[in-house]
């Protein structure tokens, strides 16, 4: 009933405390032992489910209000500006060369597999890195 094992686990646990604990509130006259005990797991696992409910319904009501900052505002400011230099950077190389960075650092490509992708010789491609990345440093180091 509450589809998780270390729930329904605790529910067991709490039905027990109860039962060893209300043991004098059980009426033979109104049933047998079994079926008290089930009835009482019954309540415990649909308050277990709803406190669940309830709690997620809780949170994601909160998440929508509040939405959680995990950086520091100044931190996306300067992350947004990076990356704004880095697009304006990629855009003054060649395409062959502006293809393999992008694969190679953005995509996390080795040079094989970058050479692999574009069908070209290793080191062809090794050669537009090389010569990307000299571009992109002098194009920083200009900016500095």
């Amino acid at each position: 009933m509450v589809r998780d094992r270390a729930q329904a686990a605790e529910v067991t646990q709490d039905c027990y405390l109860q039962v060893w604990q209300q043991s004098a509130r059980f009426d033979a006259a109104r049933g047998s032992v079994l079926a008290w005990m089930l009835t009482l797991a019954h309540r415990r696992a649909v308050d277990r489910v709803r406190s669940a409910q309830a709690a997620g319904v809780r949170d994601a009501h909160y998440a929508v209000r509040e939405p959680t900052q995990e950086r520091d505002v100044g931190e996306a400011v300067v992350d947004a500006l990076e990356a704004e230099r880095v697009r304006r950077a990629l855009a003054t190389l060649t395409t062959i060369q502006r293809e393999a960075i992008e694969l190679a650092y953005l995509g996390g490509y080795t040079h094989t597999e970058v050479a692999g992708l574009l069908d070209i010789p290793l080191g062809t491609a090794k050669t537009r890195l090389r010569d990307g990345l000299i571009r992109l440093r002098d194009h920083f180091g200009g900016e500095r």
